[in-house]
């Protein structure tokens, strides 16, 4: 990263005495000094969800790219460096930009108490009004309806991924509270569009946006996969049959984000724009996702990196893996708010073993005699190594297994996969 952005990032983050602190009454302060960037938006379609949210941002992206549309977007968290976040009109943003823009904005905060992601989604909304597009595709941070991104008063889409159990601690202990706050985007008159959620989940939210009177909404029954094969899947929408190219993204839930993705892009058909069938399969054919089921090698071993820290993050390894017929060592860093023991306990049927790492620079991360003693509990073996290079050469040297994983934290696989590239 480059040394005045980081040294920046660094700056902004001590701001607030809270990393996390849901509420947009500080956001709505310095917005208003920023002449309101967040009510000068192009057309936007808002993601929420526990699961998938990047993946269908990322295909939604790509399908209007391939159609020559410029395209806005907000990403979070990065995955190597900060710059990933924000997409200015189809391209990443530059550093010389970025800097200049959080100065500007830090100026105007004039050092009030303000959360890192508060500050830098000003900032974004900043740049995003500046430079036109077509459309801005904004992903929430944590939650929906105190997320910073939910300033917006207007969307024209919003989506709804899978419904799962984290950061229970800010959003509520039961898988209704937190639904509760992803529904939160949905603005009036938006189109929703609800992914293949659980049976309770999608329950609730079906009781819970009937009377939306001013919405349209896409539920599974307006569409859904009804065949797939080894290069193809076929999606019936409103009683339409269309047959697609399966994504180059690993997993049987990459089919679901995907599908969800594409009812996006018939809902902006519906709303004017031109996007054809060909570009739609391009669109889908070019996604990458890095750090989700990414395929990578250390020497002769076969690697896999997966950003995976909640039990259906570990359904995802889990059904993958067992339909490979494969058994994997787990190089496993964890942050300290993470449900551990249900992970491993869940993963356990596709695992020779566990090699526990703390996450690089990270002081919320798991202490590995933590997860040494999780692992006994489990019956999982388990080896604690201070660092990457450490547990790669136990994999070398002694292990030599033919698969490994690399999983737990989005932070962790941001620092390491490079070493498997």
């Amino acid at each position: 990263m480059n040394k005045k952005l980081d040294k920046l990032l660094k700056q902004l983050l001590r701001l607030h005495p809270k990393y996390i602190d849901l509420s947009l009454d500080r956001l709505s302060i310095l917005l208003k000094k920023l002449d309101n960037p967040h009510l000068k938006l192009p057309y936007i379609i808002h993601i929420a969800g526990t699961n998938g949210k990047g993946s269908i941002l990322s295909y939604i992206f790509n399908i209007l790219k391939e159609n020559k549309y410029n395209v806005h977007a907000y990403i979070s968290p990065h995955l190597n460096y900060f710059n990933e976040r924000i997409i200015l009109s189809n391209n990443e943003i530059k550093t010389a930009k970025l800097i200049k823009t959080l100065n500007y904005v830090k100026k105007i905060n004039a050092n009030n108490p303000i959360t890192f992601f508060e500050i830098t989604t000003a900032a974004a909304f900043y740049l995003f009004s500046k430079e036109k597009a077509d459309l801005l595709i904004l992903e929430t941070g944590l939650g929906g309806r105190l997320d910073a991104t939910n300033i917006i008063t207007k969307s024209l889409i919003d989506i709804i991924s899978p419904i799962g159990l984290d950061h229970q601690e800010f959003l509520g202990e039961s898988i209704f509270k937190i639904t509760n706050e992803k529904l939160g985007i949905i603005k009036k008159n938006s189109n929703i569009i609800i992914s293949n959620q659980k049976k309770s989940v999608k329950s609730y939210i079906k009781n819970k946006l009937s009377k939306n009177q001013n919405n349209k909404l896409y539920y599974d029954n307006d569409y859904k996969i009804i065949k797939k094969n080894f290069k193809f899947f076929t999606l019936k929408y409103k009683q339409k049959k269309i047959t697609f190219k399966k994504p180059n993204l690993i997993g049987q839930h990459q089919l679901e984000n995907a599908s969800t993705a594409i009812t996006a892009i018939f809902c902006l058909k519906e709303n004017g724009f031109y996007i054809t069938k060909k570009n739609i399969d391009r669109g889908i054919a070019f996604t990458k996702w890095p750090g989700r089921l990414e395929k990578g090698r250390l020497k002769n071993i076969r690697a896999y990196l997966d950003g995976a820290h909640n039990i259906d993050g570990a359904n995802i390894i889990l059904n993958y893996f067992q339909s490979k017929g494969i058994k994997v060592w787990l190089i496993l860093g964890m942050l300290k708010n993470k449900d551990i023991y249900n992970f491993l306990k869940k993963i356990k049927p596709i695992l020779h073993g566990v090699i526990g790492i703390p996450i690089p620079k990270e002081k919320n991360s798991i202490k590995t005699n933590v997860i040494k003693k999780i692992c006994n509990k489990l019956d999982i073996n388990c080896f604690q190594k201070s660092s990457i290079v450490t547990a790669n050469n136990l994999l070398l040297k002694k292990l030599k297994p033919k698969v490994i994983l690399i999983s737990g934290s989005l932070y962790l696989v941001g620092k390491v996969r490079n070493k498997y590239l």
